[in-house]
């Protein structure tokens, strides 16, 4: 597990799966993420199959909270794990090992996690592991130009803006901007 103040990171299990029908179900989840439609639990397993023959390095993570009162040490068995919510997933993608790069993507599915930090600390942790264990050197994203609590998120984790896709995502009706935000290695700070 990679482990933070709040949240930690673990492995994607086939249980995880309802849950993440459950968030790609609720429109205002959706809105965020570049699904359009809802999605169904064997179109979920049919992903989860395709995503395990990727390299280990793209698997999804699910990203879990500490439950209120609880120490922030490791379980020690799974007894333990109720104390941590399962709130929402992330992964690295696109790894270009020869250029030290990759792309990345987020969500936080348990809209009663949104607004409290808790997006910027999952951004942070998986920047710390893509360049202290992964050794890359850029790490970057692509959000919709209305996705404003997702671009704070970002920015607060030191991501810059590189570029703007004009009218590139359809939503709602209309043409939006999709932004690009990148860090790099030597601008990370441990915060």
């Amino acid at each position: 597990m990679i482990t933070g103040e709040r949240i930690r990171f673990r492995g994607v299990e086939r249980d995880d799966l309802p849950t993440f029908v459950k968030w790609l179900n609720d429109p205002e989840v959706r809105q965020g993420i570049l699904m359009h439609h809802p999605g169904s639990q064997a179109e979920e397993e049919n992903w989860y199959d395709e995503m395990l023959k990727l390299p280990m390095d793209e698997h999804v993570l699910g990203i879990e909270a500490k439950l209120p009162g609880e120490k922030a040490v490791e379980p020690s068995n799974h007894a333990n794990e109720g104390h941590w919510k399962l709130i929402g997933n992330l992964a690295f993608f696109r790894i270009d090992w020869r250029n030290r790069s990759s792309e990345f993507g987020i969500m936080i599915g348990d809209t009663n996690y949104w607004n409290q930090g808790y997006g910027t600390e999952a951004v942070r942790l998986l920047v710390k592991h893509g360049f202290n264990t992964l050794n890359l050197n850029r790490i970057y994203l692509h959000v919709f130009e209305n996705n404003s609590r997702a671009i704070r998120a970002y920015e607060k984790a030191g991501f810059v803006h590189e570029g703007r896709l004009r009218q590139a995502g359809f939503k709602d009706g209309k043409y939006i901007d999709i932004l690009v935000m990148s860090i790099l290695k030597d601008e990370f700070k441990i915060y």
